[in-house]
């Protein structure tokens, strides 16, 4: 039994969760299209946050910031589903996954393919924080970062607690400092690139 509130009225009813099959069963038949914006969260489908050119701009940032610097072993994927049995597949705005041969055109990745993945908030942060990063911890993904446009850090949470649904280690890297993977060695970028505070014509 779930509440929702619907402005003042107050309506208490159970409610369908969709399991991944269903999700997928309705995007076969043609209920969800290609071009709808949408995820499955807890087993609802949730219309998701248009994309400003701010964030939109930070993707494209971080996506280029990223590949020359990830090893051969590891697959980047923008914006793509990642299948978390039973009741979620999110979009995040970034994925750094184990490489596969066939670039998972077979199965969406589940958790454990999964080394980091990374969220562009801007008006979703408090979204991503206390919703999607608890489902990310939940299913043992190692890492995530939060990088806020408007912001002047980047968070880094590792150290999943897959029972409570949190992350026992956060860290802030500021303007001027470097954030580090603690599960890619590899992977150190300057915060001030990641936020888009580098000079005109920076390329770090």
């Amino acid at each position: 039994m779930t509440t929702q509130i619907y402005g003042a009225a107050q309506l208490d009813r159970p409610r369908h969760r969709f399991i991944l099959d269903d999700y997928h069963a309705m995007a076969e038949v043609g209920i969800l299209g290609e071009d709808d914006r949408v995820e499955l969260i807890g087993g609802e489908v949730v219309q998701m946050a248009a994309m400003g050119a701010r964030r939109a701009g930070r993707v494209q940032r971080l996506t280029r910031l990223l590949l020359p610097v990830l090893s051969d072993g590891v697959q980047l994927r923008v914006q793509l589903p990642v299948a978390i049995p039973d009741y979620d597949e999110p979009e995040p705005d970034l994925a750094l996954v184990r490489a596969r041969e066939d670039d998972y055109d077979q199965s969406h990745p589940t958790p454990a393919d999964v080394l980091l993945l990374i969220e562009v908030a801007d008006t979703s942060l408090v979204y991503d924080r206390g919703v999607k990063f608890p489902i990310y911890a939940r299913a043992g993904i190692p890492e995530t970062w939060i990088a806020d446009p408007s912001g002047t850090s980047v968070e880094r949470h590792g150290d999943p607690d897959t029972e409570t649904g949190a992350y026992r280690s956060v860290a802030w890297f500021g303007l001027g400092e470097t954030v580090r993977s603690s599960v890619l060695a590899e992977l150190t970028l300057p915060v001030d690139s990641v936020l888009g505070r580098a000079s005109s014509g920076s390329s770090s």
